[in-house]
Order: C-alpha cells, then sequence, then structure tokens
C-alpha cells in the first residue's frame, strides 16, 4: 500500500488527485468539530457515551462527530441506510431492477433516489436524535419559550451537514482518488480509533501500567483480526472455464482458458450493517418515543437481553448474517445468467456439461462459499468485541476504537484504493509505451 502511495505521488496527474483528496478530507474533518448553535454538546458526548450498540456505531462513522453535536454529526450514515433500501427494493420492485441495468445513465438515477431517501431519513434521524436527547440537548438560542424552533434549526442544520457530506463525497470520486462517500467513512473510523488510542497513550504517560499491557494486548489483537480479514477479505474460489476454438475466415479464435473468481467474503460488510440494522432498530423507534426500560415487558427485555454483548443479541445477529449472506450472494451472482454468458461464448467448465447440469454445479459452488462466508462475518461480528472487552478491560477509549463493522470497511475500503491506484498506475504506465 504504501509503496503505491509512493509511485503515485511521482506522477503529476495522480499526485494532483491525491492532494485534493487530502484536502477534501481535512475539510470533512473540520466539519467534525464546527459545533451547531442550539446544541449543548457536553448533553451529545454523555448520551452518546452512554449507549453500547447504535450511537456508538454512528459515533465511530461520523469520526466522532456526533458525541461533538457536530455540523456533520449525522455524517453519510442517512446515505448508507438509503443505499440499503434501495438495494433491498431492487430486488422486489421492477422498475429499479431495470434502472440497474441501465449503465451509467441508470446509476445516475439510482443515486438520486438513493439522495433523496438520504435526505428523508437525515430529518428522521435528526428528529430521533433531538427528541431522544430531550430538551437538555438543546440551548435556548431563540429564547427560552421557543426551545422548539431550537430543535427545528438543530434538524435543518444536520440535515444540511449530511448533504454537504455527500456532496464532499461526489467531488472526491470525481475530482480524487477512490470513492469518495467510501473514504469518509474510512476516514471517519480511523479517526475514532486514533482517539481511543490517544486516550490510551495518554494514560499510560500518567503513569497507569495497567493502561500499558491493555494497549500492547489490544494492538497485537487488532493485528491479528486485521491480517485475518484481509486473508478473507482477498479469498476467492476460481472455476476454470474452458473457450473451444473457432475458425472464421482464414482466423482462428478462441483455446484459450480463464476463471471465474467467486469471492469467501463476497457480500463485504452489507451483511452485518443489514443485521445490526434490524437488530438496533427498536433502539432507534425506542430512543424517538422516550422509552425506557421501566415502559413495559418489551422495553425490559430489549434492554436486558439485545444490547450489544448479550447472548441473545449475539445469536440472533449471527442467523441474520447467515440469512442476508445467502441474500445478498443471490443479487451478485446469478448461476443461470452466468451460465447462458460462458455457452453463448463457446465456453464450458471442464467435467461438466453445458446448461442445467453447469447452473447446478455453479449453484453448489456458491452455496458452499457463501456459508463459509456467512460463518467468517458472523464470526467477526460477535467474537472481536469479546476479545477486545478481555484484553482492552475497563479502558472505554480501546473498546470504542474498533467495531466489527469498522474494521471491515477499513479493510474494505483500503484494498479497493490500492486496487484503484495500481489500475491507475498501470493505465499511466501504457500511454507512456504508446
Amino acid at each position: 500500500m504504501f509503496k503505491t502511495l509512493a509511485s503515485a505521488f511521482k506522477n503529476p496527474d495522480l499526485r494532483k488527485k491525491i492532494i485534493i483528496t487530502l484536502v477534501l478530507l481535512i475539510v470533512y474533518r473540520v466539519g467534525c468539530f464546527l459545533p451547531v448553535p442550539g446544541i449543548e454538546a457536553s448533553v451529545f458526548a454523555t448520551n452518546v457515551g452512554s449507549d453500547v450498540s447504535l450511537l456508538t456505531l454512528l459515533n465511530a462513522v461520523s469520526g466522532s462527530a456526533l458525541s461533538n453535536g457536530a455540523f456533520l454529526a449525522l455524517g453519510v450514515t442517512p446515505y448508507i441506510n438509503a443505499s440499503i433500501i434501495v438495494q433491498l427494493l431492487s430486488v422486489g420492485i421492477p422498475a429499479l431492477e431495470r434502472l440497474s441495468k441501465q449503465g451509467e445513465d441508470g446509476k445516475e438515477k439510482i443515486n438520486l433516489i438513493t439522495k433523496i431517501i438520504a435526505i428523508v431519513l437525515a430529518i428522521a434521524q435528526g428528529i430521533g436524535i433531538v427528541l431522544g436527547f430531550g430538551s437538555e440537548c438543546l440551548s435556548p438560542i431563540f429564547g427560552s419559550n421557543l426551545l422548539w424552533l431550537s430543535g427545528v434549526f438543530v434538524v435543518l442544520v444536520l440535515v444540511a451537514g449530511t448533504c454537504f457530506t455527500m456532496w464532499l463525497g461526489d467531488r472526491i470520486t470525481e475530482q480524487g482518488v477512490g470513492n469518495g462517500l467510501s473514504l469518509i467513512i474510512f476516514i471517519g473510523i480511523i479517526a475514532t480509533a486514533a482517539q481511543g488510542i490517544a486516550s490510551s497513550i495518554a494514560s499510560v504517560f500518567g503513569g497507569n501500567t495497567t493502561s500499558l499491557w491493555e494497549l500492547i494486548g489490544f494492538v497485537v489483537t487488532a493485528f491479528i483480526i486485521f491480517a485475518l480479514i484481509v486473508f478473507f477479505d482477498l479469498a476467492e474460489r476460481r472455476i476454470k472455464v474452458q473457450y473451444a476454438k473457432q475458425v472464421k475466415g482464414r482466423k482462428m479464435f478462441g483455446g484459450q482458458s480463464t476463471y471465474i473468481p467467486l469471492k469467501v467474503n463476497a457480500g463485504g460488510v452489507m451483511p452485518i450493517i443489514f443485521a445490526t440494522a434490524i437488530i438496533t432498530f427498536p433502539n432507534l423507534v425506542m430512543q424517538l418515543f422516550g422509552v425506557t426500560r421501566d415502559s413495559g415487558w418489551f422495553a425490559r427485555f430489549y434492554y436486558d437481553y439485545l444490547g450489544a454483548g448479550g447472548w441473545v443479541y449475539s445469536i440472533l445477529v449471527a442467523l441474520l448474517i447467515l440469512f442476508f449472506s445467502y441474500f445478498y450472494a443471490q443479487i451478485q451472482f446469478n448461476p443461470t445468467d452466468v451460465a447462458q454468458n460462458i455457452q453463448q461464448n463457446g465456453g464450458f467448465i471442464p467435467q461438466v456439461r453445458p446448461g442445467k447440469p453447469t447452473v447446478e454445479y455453479l449453484s453448489r459452488i456458491s452455496k458452499r462459499i457463501t456459508l463459509f462466508g456467512a460463518v467468517f462475518l458472523a464470526f467477526i461480528a460477535i467474537v472481536p468485541t469479546i476479545i477486545f472487552k478481555i484484553v482492552a478491560g475497563g479502558s472505554a477509549g480501546l473498546l470504542n476504537a474498533f467495531t466489527a463493522t469498522g474494521m471491515l470497511i477499513v479493510v474494505s475500503v483500503a484494498i479497493e484504493l490500492d486496487t484503484q491506484i495500481n489500475a491507475q498506475l498501470l493505465m499511466k504506465r501504457h500511454k507512456n509505451l504508446l
């Protein structure tokens, strides 16, 4: 990765794109600290710190902007949720499915629909946070009798911050390097992790020897888990495809062999995001309507057993990850279409007959690989959190440094960025040769 960046800086065009990307990411990080008039930042920090599931994840993705009560507090979270909704609707709504197959024009229309849904979700999320935190989170900038107007103003500013974040992401994608929104999520998670590790280092220099061993154990454990994620993220099953020789005129075509790469973790982080979103949705609704643990049997059961770390929570998350892994695999890989394309181009899989046997073979291989990927995701979603609690002990900064979702996103974005920079470097070399 570092070697790739060093090579990219030697190229003037790529160096310009990297600098633009860094400048826009710095602008985003500045927005994560700009206070919103009408917000009591200390109340935001207290509420986010006391939550162990939903708000902690939102705060990590936003780079601690939520706990700061900043302009970009919502960040790209509404856009992520909107993307999930659009992907799910694309399976059940034929019009959206047709748009997804219409190339760049269809992608632009789907992107516009996603942004509209993201704005609606940002409004709902902003209202939910203001109502959930209560009047204590608002300062009477319009007077004590017009506290509701302060709430409306705060919601509008938070929604504007989401729109600005999406605009920054588009500018990075167009003028910089890599996918803009992915890099914004990446830098937010890295910044949150850096803050947690920095607080632990400060505790070490303050003379706390326990924090030193907790920090060492955390770093070693995180390194092992990152290596495991990278291994599975790059792992793939290659299905060999042989193409028959064809004579057209005086020339002979075909005869070569290639392969179909089936990734073990084809769904990436999406199954975990789907599962977490469903589990934490009741928490969001209860916050919106001010429901506490003592409000009824469901609220008491939810807070006791479905909170992050509970055994019921872990079982449900694992089952939902298995379900969404298979669901997402069916969206991404269609054995029937792949078998038809192979046959139409004069290809075949060795020792497998064309037609229905090829479809069954591809389907069987896909299901087996998806099972391995789903078990891996369930492991990453549950086990690292338990290990970090054992290793980090009582260090809250280290416990909030990395979540399972955050670690997967960091690895996926880093690999994607490295691939894109290498592709652009290769293209520049080919142009120089020509």
